[in-house]
């Protein structure tokens, strides 16, 4: 039996699917991940992206944070690749509750996942500091320097940023998720970030799928780990919807 047909076996077994997925899902839809040869993190800057990414560095250095964060993180034109379009196709059919996600770009919704838990924020989604209003991705796209509401106040990305704690209700939901979880696949991750990746450990079914072009820490543990694009992977499992 080939692993898309064990995949596929335990896709159709199962009523309460969750995704976990990082940068390697949308690598394919054109944006960079961070910790691949071509990643950012081995391009060049002043300073490391890390730094650059961080809330103190927004704090002190802040149009040189915006300066970046328009350059290298907004890919707004970016489109859902096959892995995006599975999975939500998989919630429709009622196999999958919930995506679990690391990214920050809203290609699941885009795709037309409902259920997503992001845990890093995401780039849409962007407030005054001041009064609360909220602005879209595009509006920051356009803005030049250090973006500001027409209150005066600063607008942040509601993106978490190094140093800074992730969200307690996104975190809640998505324990809650793969607690519940009858199949847990995880995607595109290195399995690296913490406090993200330690998530998994909530899961204690038998159904643990690993699809990364890499190995992971979690391989050995994995029911079934295939190397290769996850695009591909589930590409090729059917939803069997009616």
């Amino acid at each position: 039996m080939t692993d898309t047909e064990k995949l596929q076996q335990m896709v159709d077994a199962s009523s309460r699917i969750v995704f976990f997925g990082g940068a390697g899902v949308s690598t394919e839809s054109g944006i960079p991940d961070f910790r691949s040869v071509d990643g950012l993190y081995s391009q060049k800057y002043k300073y490391p992206p890390e730094v650059m990414l961080s809330h103190s560095f927004y704090r002190a250095h802040t149009e040189e944070f915006f300066d970046f964060y328009r350059n290298k993180m907004l890919y707004l034109d970016a489109q859902p690749n096959p892995a995006h379009k599975k999975l939500a196709e998989l919630e429709q059919a009622g196999k999958l509750s919930a995506v679990v996600t690391q990214n920050i770009d809203g290609l699941h919704q885009k795709a037309g996942s409902k259920s997503v838990y992001e845990l890093h924020g995401s780039v849409h989604r962007n407030y005054c500091q001041r009064c609360h209003t909220l602005y879209d991705a595009e509006f920051i796209r356009k803005s030049t320097g250090i973006p500001t509401c027409s209150c005066g106040g600063v607008i942040k990305p509601d993106v978490v940023l190094y140093e800074e704690g992730l969200d307690q209700d996104t975190i809640r939901g998505a324990v809650d998720a793969i607690r519940c979880a009858d199949m847990l696949i995880i995607g595109g991750t290195s399995l690296a970030v913490y406090p993200a990746a330690g998530l998994i450990d909530y899961y204690s079914g038998h159904r643990l799928v690993l699809i990364n072009k890499t190995t992971t820490p979690m391989d050995a543990k994995a029911d079934l780990a295939i190397k290769g694009s996850i695009g591909e992977v589930l590409g090729k499992i059917k939803s069997n919807i009616n």
